[in-house]
């Protein structure tokens, strides 16, 4: 019965989500201007996290300058959602004049050397607007982004169909070697996003790097797949023209990324955000608490050895010996 009411709701989540995705943008951006009223203004939707990041990412800004950008990010966040609702139903040609890529020459030949490429991400503009990369590169490759499934199969189904509308296939995340290597095996080059500004888990983190006034810790799996599988490294320079007009410049970092020493690509990554970043702060997703794990909290609690990352104290141990009340409330 369980199973049975979930996929009725989503069934007619994805009947309203394609029925409000046919009206013009500039409908969905009227919708956008009520949802920030509301997600800002009334709920204040993460706002306290997303204040702790700007303010301590920009210490040079002033308030004023802060809580402009503050602003900037919540009507851009509202945007991003019916921009992605609108992706089920607009058109290729609208999505070409709306979604422009640049540096495609480079992309299609190496494709046509038979050369994988990467393409690193972050959490800036419309990320899912890049699915639509299909549209404007070489057929002779497989276009495709990793995602995590969502742990609801129906409306896991839901997404794919959005984010896949346009030719991009989705590898989950725990099968991206496999499936990288399949295509390899059948002489059909990959173009594969990857998004890798999140936080890792602490026992995945092998790097800190700085990055926007933080020692942070950040994902290096994506550069060990592109080394392993030599793909060629490209940055995805993404920036916002005006509203619903977006450009994604792919800049090659490393052709030969197998040659690099063990972190260069990551960091070179982190260095690309950043600038990306700081360029138009607002566009990137400031409600997602980065900075959480830190580096005194990571030697104190875990070591590593050859190469793998053991801990010593535990989370409950750690916040004792701190004294906070609540563990929790870290």
């Amino acid at each position: 019965m369980k199973r049975f009411v979930s996929k009725i709701l989503a069934y007619c989540c994805f009947a309203v989500l394609w029925i409000t995705s046919v009206f013009p943008l500039r409908i969905h951006y009227v919708i956008s201007d009520i949802f920030y009223f509301f997600v800002y203004r009334v709920a204040g939707y993460r706002r306290r996290i997303v204040r702790k990041n700007l303010s301590s990412a920009f210490p040079e800004k002033t308030q004023e300058e802060l809580r402009r950008i503050e602003c900037d990010f919540y009507h851009w966040f509202c945007d991003y959602f019916v921009e992605t609702i609108k992706m089920m139903t607009i058109s290729e040609d609208e999505m070409r004049r709306r979604m422009v890529f640049k540096g495609t020459d480079v992309l299609n030949r190496l494709v046509g050397e038979g050369v994988s490429c990467a393409v690193m991400l972050g959490h800036y503009c419309n990320w899912e607007w890049i699915s639509t990369l299909p549209l404007s590169v070489s057929k002779k490759c497989v276009c495709a982004e990793l995602y995590h499934p969502i742990e609801n199969p129906d409306f896991d189904r839901l997404f794919l169909y959005i984010r896949q509308r346009f030719g991009s296939v989705c590898i989950p995340m725990e099968e991206t070697l496999r499936h990288i290597v399949k295509y390899q095996r059948e002489g059909l080059p990959l173009v594969i996003g990857y998004i890798a500004d999140q936080k890792p888990n602490w026992r995945n983190i092998h790097l800190w790097t700085p990055f926007l006034n933080h020692n942070t810790p950040v994902f290096t799996g994506s550069e060990r797949i592109v080394k392993h599988t030599r793909q060629a490294f490209f940055y995805g320079d993404v920036r916002r023209v005006r509203r619903g007009y977006y450009e994604c410049e792919f800049k090659l970092i490393e052709k030969h990324s197998e040659t690099i020493p063990d972190y260069q690509l990551t960091e070179r990554y982190i260095q690309e955000l950043e600038r990306t970043i700081r360029r138009d702060p607002a566009l990137w997703l400031w409600s997602h608490d980065r900075w959480s794990r830190t580096k005194e909290e990571f030697d104190h609690r875990f070591y590593v050895k050859d190469g793998k990352v053991y801990e010593k104290v535990t989370e409950e141990e750690y916040a004792k010996e701190k004294g906070w009340r609540s563990y929790w409330k870290h």
